[in-house]
């Protein structure tokens, strides 16, 4: 558009800058659907020659910004004609956003992933390959295979990586134009790359056979970082920023060791909280006080520790007392077929083939006594952030981007619009109810299911964890209410489960809805009836992964309603001191039922917002040591992404 075009929306907008935006964004829609009106004329050959002919245009030159009403508006007829699906106004305002380097925040239900066919197919057409990344496999595979056909019909290839894939077939795929995967696949695929360039002189000997092992002769898999458009993009910018991608290098596990872990487990039982060592809940980390250490010293250990260092001896029992009070079975963890497998906190999914760090995991393992399994080193790692920011344009979708706009702007340059829903959005919230007990709570939340299901609602239960999940299920299944649950132990069933939960009287409990991406379709006796009512057991870490579970209902302009219960035993209160937990169950004054006045509900949002603060900082910190890490090593003439030493 061009510059007096922008001066117009200023103006009509009274110079506030967002809905001046909004307005020209809202402008180009409806050019855009009037181009995309007049091409329903075209045969299908037609439309595949103007795909290619404005291929051909962007590699000569002409800017994507000239070419985006025209390829946005074949889009639409494309996506007509293959999926029976036109973009709505509303869409296309957040297409445009993407295009111009937006976070666009749409909410649940809006259909962002077509929204993201339109800047993906734009940002593609110069050759240069571009990355759609969402949250999972399952995402992934089914994004590529449905919209691909809209790309197909317009001339260009469409390509998917998936975890099982081998380098070849990876290749393959990256070639394409326009390649989705999970942000997992991708980071790892760039360390992979990495390695296989070969390594540096100054690595371990051990390093250096496996840098040569992963090189061979092998070319990289990916082409450049030109392009990502990120779906659930808070989900995968922000979450999952706490934890770098490792590349992990394996360290058999001599006698010695495996006899350590085993031992750090039993001796922790011998120590004495506050004065042997002090437990941080609120940073789930312990560490041994002067006295602890002189008792580890002193007790009796293995013989095959004995010429072990002391030092080990104390970071491995910390791991064990850490892995005791802060890591708890089917809230961080699962295990199956006899092995430890983690649950991503934000999405409640199992994370295959991921491990903790340092001997925390195997600290975890001694602990459950399951198999010790081998440490593992770093062959190469990248934080999330390091990784997204080697994009030449970066974009994104999310329905909860605007309380996490300013740490976005800080640390991708990248800004947080808001689009307006296709349909006035009639979700309405229930008072919060809030219980001493978790018992209690639970049976309130029984009478109201008891309720709604008399109603004629279908009922969605969110619960914080695996453990939460399955205690709520044996409560609804002693009151005899029929239910479905969706947890890290079942999700492969999660399709079947989310197609049958929007049924008149269906109860689904499941693990944190968030990214999961499958809507919930009502049936049409639910939608007379008031439509799916959200049950949420606690509030999580972060108020975005709250309203993520509330926007599950009242989807394109559906009734619906949500309701929060609160008790003073909730997981969410665990990263504060037991002391003061136990202190406030001693002065709360409850009714006969156990339920407490709502101005409790001051004391959790405020643990909720010291943990978001404290999650904050640990994203801080871990981009502030890989930034020194990076300009350390490119001084030094060294890949930054490859480890110097073995760990």
């Amino acid at each position: 558009m061009s510059w007096p075009g922008h001066i117009y929306h200023l103006l009509k907008s009274g110079f506030i800058v967002s809905a001046a935006r909004r307005s020209r964004w809202r402008a180009m829609a409806r050019r855009i659907i009037r181009m995309s009106e007049r091409l329903q004329n075209l045969s299908e050959a037609e439309l595949l020659s103007a795909g290619r002919r404005i291929q051909w245009e962007a590699k000569a030159g002409t800017s994507l910004a000239a070419l985006l009403p025209e390829s946005y508006a074949l889009v639409r007829e494309a996506s007509r004609r293959a999926l029976g699906m036109q973009h709505f106004p509303v869409q296309i305002m957040g297409a445009i956003a993407l295009f111009e380097g937006h976070i666009a925040e749409m909410q649940t239900g809006e259909g962002k992933t077509l929204t993201a066919t339109m800047p993906a197919f734009l940002r593609a057409l110069p050759g240069h390959g571009c990355h759609v990344i969402t949250v999972n496999d399952y995402l992934a595979k089914r994004d590529a295979e449905s919209m691909g056909k809209v790309y197909l019909t317009l001339g260009l290839t469409v390509g998917k990586i998936l975890e099982p894939m081998e380098p070849d077939e990876r290749r393959r795929n990256y070639a394409c134009d326009i390649t989705y995967g999970t942000s997992k696949e991708f980071g790892f695929d760039f360390l992979r790359d990495r390695l296989r360039k070969g390594a540096n002189p100054e690595l371990g000997p051990s390093l250096r056979r496996f840098v040569r092992t992963m090189a061979g002769t092998e070319e990289p898999v990916q082409r450049n970082h030109y392009f990502a458009l990120i779906d659930e993009a808070d989900s995968i910018l922000i979450d999952e920023a706490r934890t770098p991608l490792i590349i992990g290098l394996t360290k058999p596990n001599d006698p010695a060791t495996v006899n350590l872990f085993r031992w750090s487990n039993r001796a922790t039982f011998q120590l004495e909280p506050r004065l042997d060592y002090v437990y941080e809940p609120e940073r789930r980390n312990a560490w041994l006080t002067d006295h602890g250490c002189r008792k580890v010293v002193l007790m009796s250990k293995p013989s095959l520790l004995s010429s072990m260092d002391t030092e080990r001896i104390y970071g491995q029992v910390e791991n064990a007392l850490t892995a005791r009070h802060a890591f708890e079975r089917d809230r961080d963890y699962v295990i199956a077929e006899n092995k430890i497998v983690i649950v991503d906190e934000g999405t409640g999914r199992v994370m295959d083939g991921r491990k903790w760090q340092d001997g925390l995991h195997q600290a975890i393992e001694a602990k459950e006594l399951v198999p010790i399994t081998a440490a593992t080193g770093e062959a190469a790692r990248i934080t999330v952030q390091s990784f997204f920011r080697q994009y030449t344009h970066l974009c994104g979708m999310t329905g909860t981007a605007l309380p996490a706009a300013a740490e976005l702007r800080r640390t991708y340059k990248i800004s947080v619009t808001r689009i307006p829903t296709n349909r006035k959005c009639i979700r309405r919230g229930q008072p919060c109810r809030i219980f001493r007990t978790q018992d209690q709570k639970r049976d309130a939340i029984i009478e109201d299911v008891r309720g709604l299901i008399r109603s004629g609602r279908a009922v969605l239960v969110g619960t914080p964890s695996v453990e939460a999940s399955e205690a709520l299920s044996a409560a609804l299944q002693a009151a005899s209410i029929q239910h479905q649950v969706l947890n890290a132990r079942n999700h492969e069933h999660e399709a079947a489960i989310v197609e049958q939960a929007g049924l008149a009287g269906r109860v689904t409990i499941a693990t944190n809805m968030a990214g999961r991406g499958t809507d919930i379709i009502l049936d049409e006796s639910v939608r007379k009836a008031g439509g799916l009512h959200v049950v949420a057991t606690e509030l999580h870490s972060s108020r975005r992964i709250d309203r993520q579970l509330v926007g599950r209902s009242a989807r394109q302009g559906d009734p619906g309603s949500f309701r929060f219960y609160l008790s003073l035993e909730d997981e969410l209160l665990r990263c504060r001191e037991p002391r003061e937990v136990l202190r406030k169950r001693r002065i709360a004054i409850s009714g006969s039922r156990g339920e407490l006045s709502r101005s409790w509900l001051r004391y959790f949002r405020r643990v909720q917002r010291f943990l978001e603060r404290m999650h904050r900082k640990q994203r801080r910190h871990l981009l502030k040591q890989e930034r020194m890490r990076l300009e350390q090593y490119e001084n030094m003439g060294l890949d930054p992404y490859l480890e110097l030493t073995e760990s």
